[in-house]
């Protein structure tokens, strides 16, 4: 069977399609680029903003268009969170975020027997972690594992706990083994993702944290470089720091999730942190490692968020100088406390959001022209307008004028910057 699939949101729905493609592969099947006609469709869906969910729903909109004959299968966050309204768009087989494995066996089922199939569970109950092949389809560049699933975070404006349930973590000799099989296979670069990795280790009570994991990883990992995927700002303390610096693999991006830089803003989200905690953070970061790219999210106009509130975010974030921003006006999720509250208009949260954006321009900005000069280890991934791309320890995009580099680290000094990449000359 020819299969395409569409996948939208976070790193782990893309690590979760490619341990699906992995395995449609290896049952015999072909993959084909989305925007072709297929015998099957997967839209693998997302549901952390109402524009996620209206793109899922034109996906499989689209889906339908471009072969009426084929199965479509519908699986991810949104379809846990929203499956009738899913049902409504005549989609063969819906599932959720659980069971990858059992969901393939039923999209070749209804491939045969055309006949609506649902694997749809109560997230909540969820309790073991589903292992699943890890890896990339990019040429053996970068390739994620997926070591946590779940969150218990509960915060104001996010439905994800309802869709991806309690915090389960991938065993630690488990994360080591497909690890070691990543680095015989050839990849570069490792990302550990998860939907909240900050929290990996909690629910196996035995005192492992995620640090114990990233130093057992890197080990494994032998020259393969590692990258963190998004933290929560108390999990970088003065150990974690210590410990973590010491790993020669380790990638300097740190990615803290702030989302407001207004205390009150951030308890009526119900985030675990007040401005001065993520500060100490970002404070430690500089201080164990060289130039970190410390970056961030932002929610602009969340319900309530006063002038003077969001004016002391503003501040906040320009004391903090990121490298870059995630920036996204604030988006009502019906089902959250925060989805009660009086809203802003959308004037006002893009407003809002301009500003922010702007000023994060400026400090991305100010970080790149702080590379010229320096010298980095680059990971080159592709050629593009007669140049070869890659990406430095810092997740920094450098290009360069050479020959075929896939897939080679060189040392690389940086003399310019293009746009938002770096200009670099090969030392």
């Amino acid at each position: 069977m020819r299969v395409a699939i569409y996948t939208l949101g976070c790193k782990v729905n893309q690590y979760e399609t490619q341990a699906m493609e992995q395995e449609l592969l290896r049952r015999g099947h072909t993959l084909v680029p989305a925007e072709t006609e297929a015998d099957g469709y997967i839209v693998n869906t997302c549901s952390v903003t109402a524009i996620s969910d209206k793109k899922s729903r034109q996906m499989i909109r689209r889906c339908h268009k471009l072969n009426p004959n084929a199965v479509v299968a519908a699986c991810g966050c949104y379809v846990q969170t929203h499956p009738e309204v899913v049902a409504a768009l005549d989609v063969d087989l819906l599932a959720g975020t659980g069971d990858r494995m059992a969901f393939l066996d039923l999209f070749e089922q209804a491939a045969h027997e055309k006949e609506p199939v649902r694997l749809l569970d109560d997230a909540l109950r969820r309790r073991e972690f589903e292992v699943l092949p890890a890896g990339g389809m990019a040429e053996r560049t970068r390739a994620m594992l997926k070591v946590e699933d779940g969150c218990v975070n509960f915060c104001t404006y996010c439905i994800i706990p309802y869709a991806r349930g309690p915090v389960r973590s991938l065993p630690l000799a488990t994360a080591v083994a497909q690890t070691e099989q990543l680095r015989r296979e050839g990849y570069r670069e490792l990302v550990l993702t998860g939907i909240e990795i900050s929290s990996w280790g909690h629910d196996l009570k035995n005192g492992q944290s995620l640090i114990d994991l990233l130093e057992a990883v890197s080990a494994a990992a032998g020259d393969m470089r590692l990258r963190l995927g998004s933290l929560e700002p108390r999990t970088i303390t003065e150990d974690f720091c210590r410990r973590a610096s010491k790993l020669p693999n380790l990638c300097p991006h740190f990615h803290l999730s702030l989302q407001s830089g207004c205390d009150e803003t951030l308890r009526r989200m119900n985030r675990k942190y007040d401005t001065a905690r993520f500060y100490e953070s970002v404070t430690l970061l500089r201080q164990y490692f060289h130039r970190p790219a410390v970056t961030t999210d932002l929610i602009c106009g969340f319900p309530d968020e006063t002038n003077r509130e969001f004016e002391q975010t503003m501040a906040f974030i320009e004391k903090c100088a990121f490298a870059d921003m995630h920036i996204f006006p604030y988006s009502v999720r019906p089902g959250t406390k925060a989805a009660e509250l009086v809203q802003f208009s959308a004037a006002v949260k893009e407003e809002r959001t301009r500003r922010a954006v702007a000023v994060a321009r400026t400090m991305h900005r100010a970080y790149l022209e702080g590379c010229v000069g320096q010298t980095y280890p680059v990971l080159y991934e592709q050629e593009k307008d007669g140049l070869y791309t890659g990406h430095a320890p810092n997740y920094c995009e450098v290009c360069v004028r050479a020959g075929d580099l896939h897939n080679k680290i060189i040392d690389t000094r940086i003399v310019g910057i293009d746009g938002d990449a770096l200009i670099g000359e090969l030392t």
